[in-house]
């Protein structure tokens, strides 16, 4: 079939670098121009560089216009696929070829509808991400599904390689969907809207520690921005001090959330949670914290007292 691809990022990349290597033939790839932005400056793998090099034909936009429109239906595509376009596509558009677009979303939809659906897994307790298939319409993420894959969260996972594990399904998903679409044997399963949780684009200030979490849940918040991603903070005497490293205690520690506590593991014990004044909860034991100078410390806090804040 021919294929436009709109894509950006390690997602994009890895999208047209499998439909390069495929019988499909890419008359046209769309993507955004490269970004500063926290989110979007790791993973950052070039579209646009990937493209050229194969002389396929280049459109960089930040957003959809009648430019964009005219270069579609100039390029004559069957089908256009999308992994990792960063704003929304009209209907002009997606409608336009006469397969459609099939969007690619790093969750299992409707579960994690929006955006950085693997770290908000991570971070919400879900038991598995994976990699979604489906067909495009007026709504974000909303269309009927094709074809899934599913990867299980362990209980020490990080974003980072969650992540890796649902870009490597791309080629897997992206060609089995293609194939069945050709052949006109594609069954498309609509979405149960009711179960659809819909996650906001992530800043940084949802990296800001909470202490009233549990420990937990602020474990997974630590995994969740491994690096490269922007670290979960707090401050400690003025200082911000990234978390680099953490584990639940093993011990049930009680006073008031942020108290730097006492040494288990080799690692300092913070205590945390809503209620931890009863005393039922675990602590949080933190094993390495980066600094903004951007050394990394094992050994940070060398005696218990003081607290960990929100704020300098």
């Amino acid at each position: 079939m021919r294929v436009a691809l709109f894509g950006y990022q390690t997602w994009g990349h890895k999208t047209l670098d499998t439909l390069i290597g495929s019988r499909h033939d890419v008359v046209l790839t769309v993507t955004h121009p490269p970004s500063e932005h926290a989110y979007e400056s790791i993973w950052s793998d070039s579209v646009e560089e990937l493209a050229r090099a194969h002389e396929i034909p280049v459109h960089l936009a930040q957003r959809p216009d009648a430019e964009l429109v005219d270069r579609v239906k100039l390029a004559e595509p069957d089908i256009i696929v999308a992994n990792n376009w960063r704003t929304w596509l009209p209907r002009e558009i997606f409608d336009l070829p006469p397969h459609g677009t099939l969007n690619l979303h790093d969750s299992l939809l409707p579960k994690f509808t929006g955006f950085s659906p693997v770290i908000w897994s991570l971070i919400s307790g879900a038991s598995e991400t994976g990699l979604t298939a489906h067909r495009m319409d007026d709504e974000l993420d909303t269309g009927d599904i094709i074809t899934q894959r599913a990867v299980p969260i362990g209980p020490r996972d990080t974003a980072t390689e969650l992540v890796q594990a649902t870009i490597d399904l791309i080629p897997e998903v992206l060609l089995d969907a293609l194939d069945r679409i050709e052949a006109g044997t594609a069954e498309w399963t609509p979405q149960n809207l009711a179960d659809r949780t819909f996650f906001h684009k992530r800043v940084d200030t949802d990296s800001r520690i909470d202490w009233t979490w549990p420990a937990e849940d602020i474990d997974r918040l630590v995994r969740a921005q491994s690096d490269p991603y922007p670290n979960a903070y707090t401050y400690f005497r003025g200082q911000r001090i990234r978390i680099t490293r953490a584990h639940v205690s093993r011990g049930i520690y009680g006073g008031t959330p942020g108290r730097v506590f006492i040494t288990e593991d080799d690692g300092m014990v913070i205590v945390a949670g809503p209620a931890a004044y009863r005393g039922e909860n675990h602590g949080l034991v933190i094993d390495s914290v980066r600094t903004d100078d951007g050394v990394d410390h094992s050994r940070f806090f060398r005696t218990g007292g003081g607290y960990l804040t929100d704020a300098p």
